[in-house]
């Protein structure tokens, strides 16, 4: 694509393009997203199986100071959603982070940040939809189901809602989100009444004195509580997919504030409340890693058919990931292609005015992990599975980088101010980044996985190298 610039120039470096002049981009999709589901959307991508299942073994591993690290890790993410609405107030867009990429940092930049946010998701999506077909075989009823017959069903059933129109996305995701939302409320609604109540639970009586008889916030000193920063900020990956659905909404501009801002309560009360709650009624010492700390609650109440409702939660949690995961790719790849990153396929839009090309090409690569996923030793899976965390980190930083930028271009006067800024102003930014490279540094630490995952950098620099190489050569001849 040929810009010109201010001086009515022909520029063929993207980075020269004139702030505003990438709208063109959105043009073709249907803004047809609510305001329940923006909101929606925005709950869902801050709760996940990082809390449902995930919660259990990091207690066991930090005991009741989790809940610092999910606050700590909580309120940067809030700082990443604040720099990413106000560059969606700046100019909504359903390339997102690409597009913003795009004008502030250069071509160069967009395919980096569109190709590391894919296979992010990629992995997550292969994941996602091996789940789905082992939670459904948690029912005995499905048990000489074969696992791939699931994995297939839930692939075609979410592709297929995604190919007919945005608002099944946004409905899917309604309600997917407001399963997670309920059962969450539950809880609290449950665990308060029996903590003022004053109720034993499975023969201990809920309070504050359960964490001091038991090693006090830092049973196991503070270290353990840094090192697992680098796995709990990971619960919060999906934050970044309402930026995606800014550009597809009725209203962004007045829905997004509301949306981004109601994150930091929801994290607080859903994050830190529900770990705060389960250390006060019973002893941290009581979840086990691999069972949700949600069902040994309930499992401790005598509440019968818990681990079937716990389990329906998980798999709705599942579904709403690779619907999520199918929707973003979708965008993104599409904004890529447009700006000359990607095979102009991916660009292609279908009557509904979904970007068709790049979703069924996810789906192909889901349909294959499926296949893979039954070959490969899990070991060696879940290293595979880990440099998706590379992708969660660098969709962040580019998120901030290109907040950094947008603050300067109105610094500069080169555009308008956005008046819902990012708190803290420079100083919140770079503590962002800071933050995000400590985690990097952290799971270097992180032996075999993590140490594993940083190591192959290099490796994945290289794949974008040659990535960029060969679109550019097949571009020029």
């Amino acid at each position: 694509m040929i810009a010109t610039d201010r001086s009515g120039q022909q520029a063929t470096d993207p980075s020269a393009r004139p702030h505003g002049s990438l709208e063109s981009h959105e043009d073709g999709y249907e803004k047809s997203l609510k305001p329940r589901q923006i909101q929606m959307i925005a709950i869902g991508g801050a709760i996940g199986t990082g809390l449902f299942l995930g919660a259990g073994a990091r207690l066991q591993m930090a005991g009741p100071a989790l809940a610092i690290v999910y606050l700590v890790c909580g309120a940067f993410s809030f700082l990443i959603l604040r720099a990413l609405g106000e560059l969606a107030m700046y100019r909504p867009a359903s390339g997102s982070f690409v597009s913003y990429a795009r004008e502030f940092l250069g071509e160069k930049a967009a395919f980096a940040a569109g190709w590391m946010f894919y296979l992010n998701w990629a992995m997550t999506g292969i994941v996602d939809i091996t789940a789905v077909a082992l939670y459904m075989h948690y029912w005995g009823t499905f048990a000489g189901v074969p696992q791939w017959l699931f994995a297939t069903g839930a692939l075609v059933f979410v592709g297929g809602m995604n190919l007919l129109a945005v608002r099944w996305f946004g409905e899917m995701e309604f309600w997917f989100s407001l399963i997670k939302v309920l059962a969450l409320v539950l809880f609290l609604i449950v665990g308060s009444a029996i903590l003022f109540l004053g109720r034993d639970l499975a023969g201990v009586t809920p309070g504050l004195h359960l964490v001091a008889e038991n090693g006090g916030i830092f049973p196991h000193g503070l270290l353990p509580a840094v090192i697992i920063v680098q796995g709990v900020v990971f619960a919060y990956a999906g934050i970044e997919l309402i930026g995606t659905a800014a550009g597809e909404a009725e209203d962004a501009r007045k829905v997004m504030p509301r949306a981004v801002n109601s994150v930091m309560w929801r994290i607080a009360l859903f994050y830190v409340g529900s770990v705060v709650l389960l250390v006060l009624l019973m002893p941290w010492t009581a979840y086990k890693p691999g069972v949700s700390p949600f069902v040994t609650f309930f499992g401790a109440l005598g509440v019968p058919g818990i681990g079937t409702a716990m389990n329906l939660v998980v798999l709705t949690a599942a579904l709403s990931s690779l619907n999520s995961g199918l929707y973003s790719t979708g965008r993104v790849l599409r904004s890529l292609a447009l700006g000359g990153s990607a095979p102009d396929f991916l660009a292609r839009m279908n009557a509904q005015k979904v970007p068709y090309g790049g979703i069924l090409i996810t789906v192909l690569v889901y349909a294959f992990g499926v296949v893979l996923n039954y070959f490969v030793p899990s070991e060696v899976f879940e290293i595979v599975l880990n440099v998706s965390a590379l992708g969660i980190i660098s969709t962040w930083g580019f998120i901030v980088v290109c907040q950094m930028q947008l603050r300067k271009a109105q610094d500069r006067k080169e555009i308008p101010r956005v008046e819902f800024r990012m708190p803290g102003g420079a100083l919140a930014s770079w503590s962002t980044l800071a933050f995000l490279a400590t985690v990097l540094v952290l799971m270097a630490f992180d032996f075999p996985n993590g140490t594993y995952t940083i190591a192959a950098v290099p490796a994945v620099a290289l794949w974008l190298a040659v990535g960029w190489w060969w679109l550019k050569r097949g571009a020029s001849t």
